[in-house]
């Protein structure tokens, strides 16, 4: 329930009261000096509650992006303030007496054409003053980008008809069906989908279908596409392409209608932001099931794309903890050069916009291109072109970063907090990172022994005498779990520490890659598979904590999944407990049941509290 209270009585003619409760609201219309105050009273506590100037005038698209959007504690547009519970608190002590309150007047005067309109401008906006002494308070108060919507509180009769004229000139169910679609997004999405998704959303939206509801449709047509991979046939290849496409068009339209109708929750954001890497790393299963039944081996192919993949967000998501606040890094007479330089000129050159933006294979191209492959080739053809493209995207994207690394100065306290999270240091890494020398060393000292320990076990585990390691794996592992604790011994802080949880990630996939491939063990590369899929999820899940503010999961978890160190260590003793038959293929399953087990149930736990946070990715930014 929401409930608005209005400052006086509306003008005449005054559609004020219709808009609010058209978007849901109860209205309540204060009657003089301290009303304001007695009906908030009168409102429970657990509603959200808005306080709107009565000579408010503009878009009900306006007022809904000011007092409906569930993300913010408190929100205002000129002349309306809404709070959730959370910050009634702030606003009863603003409209306390002696505060705003008690400098407004509230009574309505005629106005200059016969019309009753409030009162004249030296009494100013009840709302807009609470707003800025909530601010003053010290709660943050959210004010929307309303561009060329129209939100006005006007004071006399020739004010209105201006105001009046300028919402009549502006359609603002076009300008929520634009702002419905990012802002910024990749070429085939922008191009291809949204023109039309967007138009999905609002046919959603009025058949009273949440974004969640889409958001699970997407995840059942992909799961049916990598249903029909699994067949095997060329039909069943055909119909799983295009119903990949389609899952990627819901995809779009989940966001687009939360957007939309400002549909946002903290169930929406946790399904969003897990369901893509579901959807897609079980087409690659579907894909892999598919080839087999051709007698065609190509697992091992499916795993590298999902570890190409899941290292390429952990560099995105890494290098995006270090960056310092945008105001910093953009203010006037700020040094920037190499790539930042060039970049900004690029930007001012459209065609390259496009161009470095389907350079990166974001999801909408990278789906599009796995869906056309997949109708046309054969499941290694997909997996091969997959490769090739997502590796040139990944040397693009972390040479830039590199580069643009030369210049930062460090994620600083926050940073290293969020860096030490992803690493997913274990108990091993831990007890050698205790006993370690704590000095910060070089810049590029924690990324150097994460380096040498990632290339030390996977070189030998590469290119080491034993098909599946034997008893010198475990030592290449003891070797990578002694140089992770060397790495985080020291805050992560530095600028090139970013690395640090990619290379613990491509050391701990590639082992389990390379152990399952080069042992030829029935059942080992699916079982791998599976492992590394449980592992991926434990990453992204702490990923999004990360972005949401809520800090990475809980150290226990951590530790009883082993940290990314003990679980190579608990691999690679597998395979040289089990060089053959099914006990390594066992092992894997075991171990990678388990890690779903754990890291599922503490996943859902956390994102179905009230203590989550409604993460949304309104970036623009490619996935």
């Amino acid at each position: 329930m929401s409930t608005a209270i209005l400052t006086a009585p509306p003008p005449p003619g005054a559609s004020i009261e219709r808009d609010l409760r058209a978007l849901g609201f109860t209205v309540r219309v204060a009657d003089g000096n301290g009303g304001v105050a007695a009906a908030l009273a009168a409102v429970p506590t657990a509603e959200r509650v808005a306080v709107v100037d009565a000579r408010f005038t503009g878009h009900r698209h306006s007022l809904r992006l000011g007092l409906t959007d569930p993300r913010f504690p408190a929100a205002a547009v000129p002349g309306a303030l809404t709070v959730l519970p959370g910050a009634r608190g702030a606003l009863t002590a603003a409209l306390a007496p002696g505060s705003a309150e008690g400098r407004e007047g509230g009574a309505i005067a005629p106005g200059s054409g016969g019309r009753s309109v409030a009162a004249p401008p030296a009494t100013g906006c009840l709302p807009d003053r609470l707003a800025a002494d909530m601010e003053a308070a010290g709660t943050p108060v959210h004010r929307p980008d309303l561009g060329t919507l129209v939100a006005a509180v006007p004071t006399t009769e020739a004010a209105r008809a201006e105001a009046e004229a300028a919402v009549a000139a502006v359609d603002d169910e076009a300008v929520r069906l634009r702002s419905a679609v990012k802002s910024r997004d990749g070429f085939f999405t922008t191009h291809f989908v949204s023109p039309y998704s967007r138009h999905l959303a609002r046919w959603c939206a009025r058949r009273g279908l949440t974004p969640n509801q889409v958001t699970t449709a997407s995840l059942i047509t992909a799961l049916i596409a990598a249903g029909c991979a699994a067949t095997g046939t060329r039909p069943g290849m055909i119909a799983a392409g295009a119903l990949l496409l389609v899952s990627f068009v819901l995809d779009c339209t989940d966001g687009q209608l939360a957007r939309y109708s400002l549909q946002f929750s903290t169930l929406g954001a946790w399904l969003d932001a897990t369901f893509d890497r579901a959807k897609e790393y079980a087409f690659y299963a579907g894909l892999a099931l598919g080839a087999a039944r051709g007698d065609d081996d190509v697992w091992a192919l499916a795993l590298g794309a999902m570890v190409l993949q899941t290292v390429r967000h952990v560099v995105d998501f890494a290098f995006t903890f270090t960056l310092p606040e945008p105001a910093a890094s953009t203010a006037p007479g700020a040094a920037q050069g190499g790539a930042t330089a060039l970049s900004g000129r690029l930007d001012r050159i459209a065609w390259t916009v496009w161009l470095r933006r389907m350079i990166v294979l974001p999801i909408g191209e990278r789906w599009a291109l796995i869906a056309v492959l997949t109708a046309l080739t054969t499941p290694r053809v997909t997996f091969t072109v997959l490769l090739i493209a997502a590796g040139c995207a990944a040397c693009y994207t972390t040479a830039g970063r590199l580069l643009r690394s030369r210049r930062l100065p460090g994620g600083g306290s926050d940073g290293a907090r969020a860096l030490a999270g992803l690493a997913d240091s274990g108990p091993v890494a831990e007890a050698v990172a205790r006993f370690a020398p704590r000095s910060p060393g070089g810049p590029f000292t924690a990324p150097l022994w994460a380096a040498a320990g990632t290339a030390g076990l996977v070189g030998w585990l590469l290119f080491g005498p034993d098909d599946q390691g034997g008893w010198t794996g475990v030592v290449a592992a003891a070797w990578y779990a002694l140089c992770a604790g060397l790495a985080v011994a020291a805050p992560l802080s530095r600028p090139f520490d970013w690395l640090v949880p990619p290379l613990f990630r491509c050391g701990e996939y590639l082992a389990v890659l390379i152990l399952a491939a080069r042992g030829g063990v029935n059942g080992a590369l699916p079982a791998a598979f599976f492992l590394v899929a449980a592992c991926a999820y434990h990453h992204y899940d702490t990923v999004y904590r990360l972005r949401g503010g809520a800090g990475a999961p809980p150290r226990r978890l951590v530790l009883a999944t082993g940290g990314h160190e003990g679980r190579v260590l608990a691999v690679t003793a597998a395979a040289a407990l089990w060089a053959s038959g099914q006990g390594f293929t066992t092992a894997l399953t075991v171990l990678g049941g388990a890690t779903a087990l754990l890291v599922l149930g503490e996943s859902i736990r956390f994102w179905i509290s009230s203590q989550a946070p409604a993460v949304h990715d309104e970036t623009g930014e490619p996935a």
